[in-house]
């Protein structure tokens, strides 16, 4: 069995120092004092123990780009940042856009996935926007569909996948940046008719990493109106705006990096409940593949463990949102929406954990990180929060030098 000794755990938004005795994958006692008794003990000193975290959109590269990532690497570096589970975008070679090819993906993440693992179905045959993938046939072996960083702008094609997914019962996550317009216009003009077109079909409805104020204004307004449409932020999006940019290939994203007052917006439809929850977009890239010129780099960056350190300290150290919160934005919303699992720190929870140290300040440094590649806007952060030791479903997949016996 393994106790974890001297921590805190959340109750009512306060702090509550507890043991908690892990046994057979669930969490078996909570009390102020539990004796040792020959368990596998973890010194929990000093942290907040909650609930591991559920990261809906990630780029985990395997198959066929197993140079910027790994299956492997990949729920290593996400089991390092605090995350149980993590879903992962189809941009994959094969793409999953058919059972056939799904089964590629999903041999790799029952070879080496350390944490779960949930992949995307593609909406359109090889994420080109033309031809509907197998819905049908994917849609009782994936969460959700997504055609990740193409939107489909072939406005009959989606409304075509709409009904589709709708009649399977699955959902649909968009990468909201529409053909033929640039700068924000690009992503509310997508936001826009996509909101349009899932209010007309029925079609649960799910935007990826929004960051207009536009977008929000529209996605408020949808959701007062009941339609069954949810969105994520990034925390880049939080907490770095444009002037962050100044030409480093590591702040280059898409959605690129707004204005400041895009950020604020974005920050506030977190805090007021339009935006349900935050995801990393992690999206590792080979060192050389950033090497390049501005113009010419890849988008995306890497942000699995940075995710629970830049969130605490950002938000919950600042007194901007509660411990609640936070355990809602990654981690119990994302379990709602997708009908994912999570670890509930309660007795009898599954024990999917993460013990974050709240107490010490710890500089980011992306050469210790465990993902394969490390491109990044936040290294040398210095954040409060980082996770120390990570257990999912019972095992522990993480441990910084916790172990006491």
């Amino acid at each position: 069995m393994i106790l974890l000794k001297g921590g805190k755990i959340a109750e009512n938004n306060t702090l509550v120092a507890k043991d908690i005795l892990i046994d057979c994958g669930r969490i078996a006692r909570i009390a102020p004092f539990i004796p040792a008794d020959g368990n596998e003990v973890y010194d929990c000193r000093g942290t907040w123990i909650t609930s591991g975290a559920i990261d809906v959109h990630a780029h985990l590269r395997e198959p066929g780009y197993e140079h910027k990532e790994t299956i492997l690497t990949g729920t290593r570096s996400a089991a390092k940042g605090g995350i149980t589970a993590v879903m992962a975008m189809p941009n994959l070679t094969p793409c999953p856009d058919s059972v056939a090819n799904l089964a590629y993906e999903l041999k790799a993440i029952q070879k080496d996935a350390i944490i779960k693992v949930y992949p995307y179905g593609a909406v359109t045959k090889g994420e080109k926007g033309e031809g509907l993938a197998e819905i049908k046939e994917l849609a009782a072996l994936v969460k959700a569909f997504s055609d990740d960083g193409r939107c489909v702008s072939n406005v009959k094609i989606l409304e075509e996948a709409m009904k589709l997914v709708k009649e399977c019962g699955g959902m649909i996550a968009s990468h909201s940046e529409a053909e033929g317009y640039s700068g924000t216009r690009a992503e509310s003009v997508a936001v826009e008719r996509e909101t349009e077109l899932a209010i007309k079909t029925g079609c649960a409805y799910h935007f990826c990493h929004l960051s207009t104020k536009k977008s929000f204004e529209t996605v408020r307004a949808a959701k007062k109106a009941g339609a069954d449409i949810t969105c994520e932020v990034m925390p880049h999006h939080l907490f770095l705006d444009e002037e962050d940019v100044k030409g480093d290939t590591n702040a280059k994203m898409a959605p690129p990096l707004r204005s400041a007052e895009d950020r604020a917006e974005t920050l506030d439809a977190l805090l007021d409940g339009t935006a349900d929850m935050i995801a990393t977009d992690h999206a590792p890239h080979a060192p050389d593949e950033k090497a390049m010129p501005f113009l010419l780099a890849p988008n995306g960056i890497i942000g699995f463990e940075t995710l629970m350190p830049l969130v605490y300290t950002g938000l919950i150290k600042t007194g901007l949102a509660t411990y609640k919160d936070m355990q809602n934005w990654v981690t119990v919303n994302p379990s709602n929406r997708f009908g994912i699992p999570y670890g509930k720190i309660i007795e009898g929870g599954m024990a999917d954990i993460a013990v974050l140290d709240i107490d010490n300040a710890h500089r980011y440094d992306k050469q210790k990180t465990l993902s394969k590649s490390k491109n990044t806007p936040f290294d040398r952060s210095l954040l409060y929060g980082t996770n120390v030791l990570t257990v999912a479903e019972g095992k522990v997949v993480y441990d910084n030098n916790r172990r006491m016996t």
